[in-house]
């Protein structure tokens, strides 16, 4: 069967998103919504980059929900709740980067929107990488070698000159700014609504009896020396490097943690933070018996330049949104999370399959 799938919004996710609808085998890009005006009318396979798909994109908003597509992959910059509603209450399942990983069932919002799903039968699923995968789905999967477990870590380790949303990083991750306007970062809550829901996940998973408050923390380090980046020339003393993390306890004690370390490269740091002789990586670290760390490399250009337009890491999040739409389409309505789907996998390269 094939699924007809509408990409809301065309940002950098957005474009790998179409990329990857295009060459599923149970896809099929049924429509494309765009912010910019200037993007409307234009061919949604010219915007990804991929040449023509036979799908315009538009604002009409009205149109796209009255079509009759089976799925939205919904990537805005920032989730409306009000959005999605209308979205699922079209009929249309959603599959989502920006929240909804395992949200809280006693939240209005959330029951809402639970409600929407089953009158119209539809699932809300959210997914993507961090969080979204390397936070949760992946560490529970190898949590099945270990017995005994005390403490699951996910961990990223990024130069932050490779992300590609400029405006983002100067205006909502306050690089440049002072530490004291930094400390004001939205990050801390705008991140942790989906690490929170990643770390509630694994602990109901494992059966960790959490202390009903996150524990959070945000470091910075300053520029010593001019530094050159994305959103211009860093001056000494400005914010160069930030560290975000959230730790779920159990009676005050570590037992789930998330973490982001973001560094605008290594030189001219107090503190002098590096990422180690690893590298640029993600980590997933579980403390049981017998112990397991798994690094996870490839997910970070290698070129800078090159990353502004195509970021591993930024398709890694797009790609398991489009691996997931198939399961999601064929579920059972409601509010889904990874414990509740099956085994979401990726598919060969069209070259090697038996269709040819």
């Amino acid at each position: 069967m094939t699924y007809r799938v509408i990409q809301w919004a065309t940002g950098n996710l957005g474009r790998a998103a179409i990329e990857g609808i295009a060459s599923h085998p149970e896809l099929e890009l049924a429509g494309c919504w765009v912010h910019a005006a200037e993007k409307a009318g234009r061919d949604a396979g010219e915007i990804a980059g991929i040449g023509p798909v036979g799908v315009r994109a538009t604002r009409d908003v009205d149109a796209l929900l009255a079509s009759d597509a089976d799925c939205v992959l919904y990537s805005p910059l920032l989730p409306k709740s009000d959005e999605v509603m209308r979205i699922l209450e079209s009929g249309k399942n959603v599959v989502t980067p920006l929240g909804w990983f395992f949200p809280d069932r006693a939240s209005a919002s959330v029951a809402e929107l639970e409600a929407a799903c089953r009158r119209s039968g539809v699932t809300l699923h959210g997914t993507g990488i961090h969080p979204g995968g390397i936070t949760e789905r992946f560490p529970l999967m190898i949590s099945a070698l270990s017995r005994n477990i005390r403490h699951v870590r996910a961990e990223e380790f990024s130069d932050i000159r490779s992300y590609a949303a400029v405006n983002v990083v100067r205006d909502v991750m306050l690089f440049g700014k002072s530490p004291e306007a930094a400390a004001k970062s939205p990050m801390l809550r705008i991140l942790g609504g989906g690490f929170e829901q990643s770390i509630r996940m694994v602990a109901s998973a494992l059966g960790f009896a959490l202390d009903p408050e996150t524990r959070t923390r945000h470091e910075m380090a300053v520029a010593t020396a001019p530094i050159e980046s994305p959103v211009g020339t860093l001056a000494p003393g400005s914010v160069a490097a930030q560290r975000f993390s959230w730790q779920g306890t159990v009676r005050g004690e570590p037992v789930v943690t998330a973490a982001v370390n973001w560094l605008m490269g290594e030189e001219h740091l107090d503190p002098p933070w590096n990422f180690g002789s690893e590298r640029e990586r993600f980590e997933i670290e579980i403390l049981g018996d017998p112990p397991a760390k798994v690094t996870f490399h490839g997910l970070h250009p290698t070129d800078l330049r090159a990353a502004q337009k195509r970021n591993p890491g930024i398709v890694a999040t797009a790609i398991h949104c489009v691996s997931a739409i198939p399961f999601v389409c064929r579920a059972e309505p409601g509010i889904l999370s990874y414990l509740d789907l099956p085994l979401v996998h990726g598919r060969a390269d069209a070259s090697l399959t038996r269709s040819r």
